[in-house]
C-alpha cells in the first residue's frame, strides 16, 4: 500500500520510511505542510501519516484543507505533545487516529493497519473471501485452510485487491501502490505477478475485468 509520510525531522522521517518499507509498504516523504497538502489532494494514497508541527503550513491546517476538499484518505496524526486538546482538535478536524512521540514503529504499523482496514470496511485483521483467508496483521494467506507461501510483492498485490474488493483495480493503480520508485513499472510485470499469484492460490479468486483491471468479488468466486 502507498503511504504519504509528512514529517520535517529527517531522522524520524527516515525511520518511519524504513519501517514502512520493511513491512511491505510504499512510503513517500513530504517535508512541509504545503507539499503535503498538494500531494494529498492530487495523489492517491492508502493512508497519510501526518506530523502536526510542520513548516510552511501546520499539520492541522493540512488536514482541514484535505477534508474540505473531500479527500477521505485515512490520516494518522503524529504529535509531540500529550495534551488532550491537540488530540481532540485533530480528531474533530477529521483524523482517524493519533500517535504521540516518541513511539515504536510496531505501534505505528498496527494503527495504520487498523485505519486502512476500517476505511475498507473491515473491522478485523482476518478477512475471509470464499476459500481465501488473509491475516493483515500476520501478513499470512491461506486457501481452504492451507497456508500459501507468497513473496512480499505477491502479498502486497493480493492484500491491495482484498482491501478494495468489489472494485476493478487498474494495472497503473497497482503499480503505484505495490512498487517503490521506478522499479518494474511495467504493466507486463503486473500481468506476470497476477499469473504467479493465481497459480499459487489455485482458486479462481482474482477476476480480470477487460478494459478495467483486476478484481476480487466481495463474496469470492
Amino acid at each position: 500500500m502507498r503511504i504519504l509520510v509528512v514529517e520535517d525531522e529527517p531522522r524520524i522521517a527516515k525511520d518511519i520510511g524504513d519501517g514502512l518499507a520493511a513491512a511491505g509498504y510504499v512510503a513517500e516523504i513530504a517535508r512541509d505542510g504545503e507539499d503535503a497538502w498538494f500531494r494529498g489532494e492530487t495523489e492517491n494514497y492508502d493512508a497519510i501519516v501526518l506530523d502536526l508541527g510542520l513548516p510552511r503550513l501546520d499539520g492541522l491546517s493540512v488536514l482541514k484543507r484535505l477534508r474540505a476538499a473531500a479527500v477521505t484518505t485515512p490520516v494518522l496524526i503524529l504529535t509531540a505533545r500529550d495534551g488532550w486538546r491537540e488530540k481532540v482538535e485533530g480528531i474533530d478536524a477529521g483524523a482517524d487516529d493519533y500517535l504521540t512521540k516518541p513511539f515504536r514503529i510496531e505501534e505505528l504499523l498496527a494503527r495504520l493497519r487498523a485505519i486502512t482496514r476500517r476505511a475498507a470496511g473491515h473491522a478485523s485483521s482476518l478477512v475471509s473471501i470464499g476459500p481465501l483467508e488473509i491475516d493483515t496483521r500476520a501478513q499470512s494467506v491461506s486457501v481452504d485452510g492451507k497456508a500459501v507461501a507468497l513473496s512480499a510483492l505477491e502479498y502486497r498485490l493480493l492484500s491491495y485487491l482484498v482491501l478494495h474488493r468489489g472494485r476493478a483495480v487498474s494495472q497503473t493503480e497497482l503499480l503505484d501502490h505495490i512498487h517503490s520508485g521506478d522499479s518494474d513499472r511495467d504493466t507486463n510485470a503486473v500481468e506476470a505477478l497476477v499469473a504467479r499469484l493465481r497459480r499459487k492460490l489455485g482458486a479462481p479468486v482474482i477476476e480480470t475485468r477487460r478494459g478495467y483491471g483486476y478484481c476480487i468479488a466481495p463474496d469470492g468466486p
